[in-house]
């Protein structure tokens, strides 16, 4: 993988149905770089869709999805229906070598847990 760039403008962490390569594919039209994280701090849940929060002593696991333009960026935010369901946070997670990246993450909003 390339590494993402310094302030992680181009990556983000992915923790729920975009690990999976042909789905990533299919909603952005090509392949980009992935490599596995976990970002410490914060527990993978499951309402409606998956989510992350807030947990200490706990760390999720899932990939760092670097190269990203910003007309990914606006398919993945309609995809993650920013700002209803999730708002798109800077982030610190770990690489699988140790290395501190920052990226973007998607984190849930109360709507996400509501009715519907």
């Amino acid at each position: 993988m390339s590494r993402p760039d310094a302030d992680g403008d181009g990556a983000l962490f992915v923790y729920g149905s975009l690990l999976d390569a042909a789905h990533r594919v299919a909603l952005l039209g090509h392949e980009v770089a992935a490599a596995p994280a976990r970002i410490a701090g914060y527990e993978r849940g499951r309402s409606r869709y998956f989510y992350i929060a807030r947990r200490a002593g706990v760390e999720t696991a899932g990939l760092v999805l670097s190269g990203l333009g910003e007309h990914d960026f606006a398919v993945l935010d309609r995809y993650e229906e920013v700002p209803r369901l999730y708002t798109r946070e800077k982030v610190e997670v770990t690489g699988a070598d140790g290395a501190a990246l920052r990226c973007w993450v998607y984190l849930p909003t109360a709507a996400l847990f509501g009715p519907g």
